[in-house]
């Protein structure tokens, strides 16, 4: 099939506007490739030093040239998550020894649990832990002593963070090994059906506590469809998983398997063997046209629009929001997956998951299939299943039809032809909107506006009973310059309680929502923030505000002229639970719009 030509035109533009970063960065990549081995530049001492406690494989690695890989893990045993990885460095220590290579931890990077600062202080330094976790990465790499990198993380800003590091380093081959999600639990729905029933106070805090924990309930990645498991989607769009690596369990024997074939394969893709594949090669701007376009097929996080610019940048590759509003235009949506749907991802992948979607979508012309990646050359390599054998893992090409259409269909016949976000812009400034759980006859509102700077006050005003009418809630003074942009995703049991009483309502801020973002409207991520200036610091009560998800606009249709912006007292935002350590983060980030990044 030919590329579609709006996929062709996208990436050409993408191209363009990269041309000058995309060249520098590849200048640098060759240039710090064309160093050989990285070992051979440090000294005896050096060595010795990086050395002294790796006994078993001291010997050769002092005096042989075999292949040396980095782990960068992101373990801690408070993410559910991240737990499994506990277990993953002597795995791969054990199979690189096997293969012929060495391998150590070369550092450990942070990794929070958005689950559990929700709609809490420590919320604040989440985004900014994205960049710190890139820095990290990039301090256990610095030792220079590796041939190779193997990344560990699946959660949301964890991904995202060690893919700008293994960007940095793109002359280094790189891998990224996922823990896999946690068995299914309490459905989603249940458990939201729980939430909004706790907020209206049909039910105690017992009531809410069992439905939680019923529902996150063991090791692996929430099963829902947020950030965390479109970071894992993205890998495998991109290349930098193997095939078929992303969903499958924890504890598992596949799973254990997979560790060890990517242990292999990064040390296959050296540049001491016959195959060396560079980060840098594979993190092109058609690696990020895939990544989009997965994102929009599958309905995936809202947080990836942020994201992916940063991510991008670190690879000289310039991204804008019109890519991914034009790219959802042409993408259909294949997936429902909660909050999309009922299902949750261990459904989605027992209906065929992520290799039957590239199938699909490689068939109608949607994905750049001469991409390189971690597997070979060609995503078509992404079609095909891993098996367990007594050999090891092989490949079987994969089914090319869904298990289940209420879960996963054809490109030809989707749940709706174009894809789960897309770009607003008007008198308030740009932004972006998730629309693939907003039932269709709530994507355009035109009502009063309501403008508060944090949602405790727009839950005190859902308490008092203050929302009779439809209302378009403002919540500003949530970008990352004012307090890291925390995402609001407590404001969504709230929204939906008003919705479910039948009035129209959406929300528009400066902050994030989550990936678990659900069926109430809300533009997100506007840009300038308030505390930049931007528009949305014009608005007061009462203003006349329209959303139209289908036509990409947002304007206040009451006249903003000669008004002053807003002034708010952000004195508060600077201390308590770390956030004096991020004073220099709010001062130096970039607009949400280029992803809100401090170190690119």
């Amino acid at each position: 099939m030919a590329l579609n030509r709006t996929v062709a035109e996208v990436t050409d533009r993408i191209i363009a506007r990269s041309e000058k970063p995309r060249r520098d960065y590849l200048d640098r990549m060759a240039a710090a490739a064309a160093d050989g081995p990285r070992r051979a530049h440090l000294s005896c001492s050096n060595q010795a030093h990086a050395y002294a406690a790796n006994a078993p494989d001291k010997e050769a690695m002092a005096t042989t040239d075999v292949a040396n890989i980095g782990i960068i893990t992101a373990y801690n045993d408070m993410l559910s998550a991240h737990q499994p990885f506990e277990r993953f460095p002597q795995i791969i220590r054990d199979a690189a020894r096997a293969a012929g290579g060495t391998a150590q931890v070369a550092g450990g990077v942070p990794a929070m649990c958005d689950g559990v600062t929700q709609g809490q202080t420590g919320m604040e330094l989440s985004l900014f832990s994205r960049d710190v976790i890139a820095l990290a990465a990039g301090i256990g790499l610095s030792h220079n002593t590796f041939d190779s990198a193997v990344y560990l993380g699946v959660c949301d800003k964890i991904v995202p963070g060690l893919v700008m590091a293994a960007a940095t380093f793109g002359y280094i081959p790189g891998i990224f090994l996922p823990a896999g999600p946690m068995t299914s639990g309490l459905p989603n729905d249940e458990k939201a059906k729980v939430r909004q029933q706790f907020a209206t106070g049909e039910v105690g805090r017992d009531a809410l506590m069992k439905a939680e924990m019923e529902s996150y309930h063991g090791p692996g990645t929430c099963t829902f469809y947020g950030t965390a498991n479109t970071n894992q989607m993205l890998m495998e769009f991109m290349g930098l998983h193997l095939p078929g690596a992303s969903f499958v369990n924890p504890g598992t024997e596949l799973r254990d398997a997979l560790t060890v074939a990517g242990t292999e394969r990064a040390l296959e893709i050296t540049a001491l063997g016959n195959d060396y594949r560079p980060v840098s090669d594979i993190l092109d701007e058609k690696a990020f046209v895939n990544g989009i376009v997965g994102l929009m097929a599958t309905g995936g996080s809202t947080n990836l629009v942020l994201h992916l610019p940063a991510m991008a940048r670190c690879a000289g590759v310039i991204l804008d929001i019109e890519d991914f509003n034009d790219l959802s235009s042409v993408t259909p949506l294949m997936a429902k997956v909660y909050p999309n749907g009922l299902a949750d991802v261990n459904h989605f992948h027992a209906a065929g998951g992520l290799q039957y979607m590239i199938g699909e979508l490689l068939n109608a012309g949607l994905l750049h299939d001469d991409t390189k990646t971690v597997a070979g050359d060609g995503l078509e390599l992404y079609t095909h299943e891993p098996k367990l054998s007594a050999a090891g893992i092989t490949y079987e090409k994969a089914e090319t039809t869904s298990k289940n259409e209420k879960i996963l269909r054809p490109a030809s016949d989707p749940f709706q032809k174009t894809g789960g976000l897309a770009q607003l812009s008007g008198n308030l400034g740009r932004g972006v909107i998730k629309v693939s759980a907003v039932a269709p006859e709530r994507q355009t509102i035109e009502a009063k506006a309501r403008v508060f700077h944090d949602q405790e006050s727009v839950k005190a005003a859902f308490k008092a009973g203050e929302f009779t009418e439809d209302t378009v809630v403002v919540v500003r003074f949530q970008g990352p310059k004012s307090n890291g942009m925390p995402e609001l995703h407590g404001l969504t049991p709230t929204l939906a309680v008003l919705q479910d009483r039948g009035l129209k309502v959406a929300l528009v801020t400066d902050g994030r929502m989550s990936g678990a973002s659900g069926k109430v409207p809300a533009a997100i991520h506007m840009s300038p923030e308030a505390a930049n200036g931007g528009p949305i610091a014009l608005l007061r009560d009462g203003d006349l505000v329209r959303l139209d998800a289908q036509a990409g606009t947002l304007e206040c249709l009451t006249s903003l002229e000669g008004r002053e912006p807003a002034q708010a007292d952000l004195t508060g935002n600077g201390t308590g639970v770390g956030r004096e350590l991020f004073a220099a983060f709010r001062a130096n980030c970039g607009l949400a719009a280029d992803g809100a990044a401090v170190v690119v």
